[in-house]
């Protein structure tokens, strides 16, 4: 749901970008100044992880995307029921 005062936004995918990419796993880093997602797949019983995409974002728009995410996942949750994300042992929930 967009703001009425807000511009439309036409967004352009070149053929690649619209493919998409699988990432099971997301390696979060900060400066000050800076977020970056590190988009990775793990694959079963491998010890490296190849990451796919990386994602640069200041703080603020990261915050956003946070929020968007939450919003996103109450309405899916809404519409299709709870996603059990698991328990993870504390040494490993920094790792997303």
């Amino acid at each position: 749901m967009a703001d009425e005062g807000a511009p439309k936004i036409q967004m352009q995918l070149d053929d690649d970008v619209a493919q998409g990419i699988y990432s099971n796993l997301v390696l979060i880093n900060h400066t000050e100044n800076e977020f970056v997602l590190d988009f990775a797949f793990l694959q079963p019983s491998s010890p490296r992880a190849r990451v796919r995409s990386r994602v640069v974002s200041s703080p603020r728009h990261t915050k956003r995307l946070l929020r968007a995410l939450q919003k996103n996942l109450e309405r899916f949750e809404e519409r299709f029921g709870v996603i059990d994300a698991g328990e993870l042992p504390d040494d490993e929930r920094q790792v997303h």
